[in-house]
């Protein structure tokens, strides 16, 4: 990212709020007028006072030098509140607008992405989080300062300088040639510290995303007794990150140490020529203050150049990252524009290849079957087997490498993908839970559902007595359940949802025995008439399935009903005898005896 590829990427924020940077730039204007004021009082005093002196006059001979002063000086400092009150105002607007929208934009971009962009490496949660805060902090406090203090800065250093010039044109060449000095001194000092700043950008990243690891880990870290562990890798990190800091601060303090070598040598250079004009008498006394002065509000803005190197290198490494994620155009997810009246539920697939981005070997290979409208369709298979990965792409979570998938006829490519997905219950083993109450949770699968629509499909999903129960009832903070009432939760949504087309994958995996059969009379009873592809390692959801299709290492090896398959003595076999005996059925079967 450059200097003007930053301005470019950030002119479409800025522009809706022309009116504020017009004010700014009048303000500083003005100011830069008034900050030249106390050079030109101090001028005029001393030489004032010198001529009262050598006219022997005394105290009441410069009471009309104090009065005028007094007043000149009051008036400029009552001006400036108002003009430093309207640049931090209007520079502070500005940012707090430019962070809402750049924040807003952001979210709603990652909203329209491919389940693609946020299952890569380099796009962790905790890194996307750092490069969102970080991207939105560094472009917005550099547009803020650059409007509160780095331009009205930088325009009195041009009007003193300009002053200078016109008072003396060679105490004004000392003043600009100091300025390039600087500027070459500090651009070194940015090139300088380029490279370690990104080092320190990657290590932010990923103590965000090893913080935010150790939080979602916490059981399984304390129940093997890794703290140490984790502490020692955090450790690491910190180490890097402050090392790095302070070869940063070193190599800063440097140059800063040697720009203020130059900014002396000017003011040393400046002292020894106002004092050789005034010897000469090509200048009064009261010039040598006055220029010290100028001279003084034209280095300001230089020695405040690190800063502005600091963050705009900040807000240049940052931006990179944080505009990228703004400009994945190739991660949007691709829609048609196809809506049927009436999605019946009948997929086929043929010849089906799909392989995970970032990996070079497919998870699927040659996949072909078809999927009856209204029927039961079982996928069985051991983990790792392909199962979730063929409902994500029936869900159109991605796209297939080749082959064709189409739902009723149409390739799924055509259908309009948030129409599709309004069609298509999903139900996972872990469903998310978001943090609010029972009810918004609910009504996720719905937000126009009237309250006796959520109350009945809370009544199908068996969880509507144990809410009342509750002594904030639907009012419940949801996170405060447990797993099984969480899970029967998400299947409340998804009754709610009330779908066409239904996706479980392990929909009772997390709850007790009880729970199980509760959810399962629920789910037969939703499954009428209804196209339903179930994942499940329970002989009960699958048993009954109209047609099973078993997959191994990515393949279809066998499809069929439950004795057709079985009585293969394949894979199917091997899975549901060994289903069998996990549920010790010998014994259950004398129990019931």
């Amino acid at each position: 990212m450059t200097l003007y590829g930053l301005f470019i990427n950030l002119r479409p924020y800025v522009r809706p709020y022309r009116w504020l940077v017009v004010l700014a730039l009048l303000l500083t204007l003005i100011g830069s007028l008034t900050a030249q004021v106390n050079a030109w009082v101090l001028r005029y005093t001393v030489d004032s006072i010198n001529g009262l002196l050598e006219a022997h006059k005394n105290l009441q001979g410069g009471l009309r030098i104090l009065t005028t002063i007094t007043v000149i000086l009051v008036t400029k400092e009552v001006l400036n509140i108002f003009i430093q009150f309207g640049q931090k105002f209007y520079g502070e607007k500005l940012r707090i607008y430019l962070s809402r929208d750049l924040a807003q934009t952001v979210i709603e971009r990652i909203l329209s992405y491919k389940l693609a962009f946020y299952t890569s490496d380099n796009n962790q949660p905790g890194k996307l989080q750092t490069r969102i805060d970080r991207g939105v902090e560094s472009l917005t406090r550099l547009v803020q300062n650059f409007f509160i203090d780095i331009l009205p800065l930088f325009a009195n250093a041009i009007v003193a300088l300009l002053m200078m010039f016109n008072a003396n044109f060679y105490v004004g060449l000392i003043g600009f040639c100091i300025v390039p000095i600087f500027y070459v001194v500090s651009r070194a000092q940015a090139r300088k510290l380029m490279g370690t700043r990104r080092m320190i950008k990657d290590l932010r990243e990923n103590k965000s995303q090893g913080i935010l690891s150790i939080l979602e880990s916490i059981p399984v870290i304390k129940s093997f007794l890794r703290e140490d562990v984790e502490k020692d890798k955090q450790m690491v990190l910190q180490n890097e990150l402050t090392g790095t800091q302070l070869k940063i601060r070193r190599t800063s303090f440097i140059f800063d140490g040697l720009k203020s070598f130059v900014e002396q040598i000017g003011v040393v250079a400046i002292i020894l020529l106002t004092t050789y004009f005034v010897l000469t008498d090509r200048m009064t006394i009261g010039a040598i203050m006055f220029h010290i002065l100028l001279y003084n509000n034209v280095t300001a803005p230089i020695r405040q150049l690190h800063r502005l190197y600091d963050q705009m290198n900040d807000a240049l490494i940052y931006s990179e990252s944080f505009f990228d994620i703004l400009k994945a155009d190739e991660q949007i997810e691709d829609s048609g524009r196809f809506q049927p009246e009436v999605i019946s539920g009948e997929f086929s697939l043929k010849n089906v290849y799909f392989t995970y981005p970032g990996n070079s070997q497919p998870t699927l290979y040659n996949i072909n079957m078809n999927i009856e409208a209204g029927k039961i369709t079982a996928l069985v298979g051991l983990s790792g087997a392909g199962k979730s990965t063929l409902i994500n792409l029936l869900d159109k979570f991605y796209t297939p490498d080749s082959g064709l998938i189409k739902l009723d006829g149409v390739s799924l490519t055509d259908y309009d993908t948030a129409f599709l997905r309004a069609n298509i219950g999903l139900v996972l083993q872990k469903n998310h839970i978001f943090n609010g109450t029972v009810e918004e949770n609910i009504r996720y699968g719905n937000l126009h559902a009237s309250r006796e629509q959520l109350e009945d499909a809370a009544r199908k999903s068996f969880i509507h007595d144990q809410i009342m129960a509750m002594p904030k009832g639907y009012e419940t903070s949801a996170l405060s359940l447990s797993g099984g009432q969480q899970q029967k939760i998400a299947i409340a949504r998804m009754f709610l949802k009330d779908p066409p087309i239904i996706f479980m994958d392990e929909p009772t995996a997390s709850l007790d025995a009880l729970s199980t059969e509760q959810i399962k009379c629920s789910i037969d009873a939703i499954k009428m008439n209804r196209t339903v592809i179930v994942i499940s390692h329970s002989i009960s959801q699958i048993i009954d399935a109209d047609c099973i299709y078993v997959m191994k290492e990515g393949r279809i090896v066998e499809s069929g009903t439950n004795e057709e398959i079985y009585s293969q003595e394949g894979t199917y076999k091997d899975i549901f005898d060994a289903m069998a005996r996990s549920l010790n059925i010998d014994k259950i079967v004398k129990t019931i005896d």
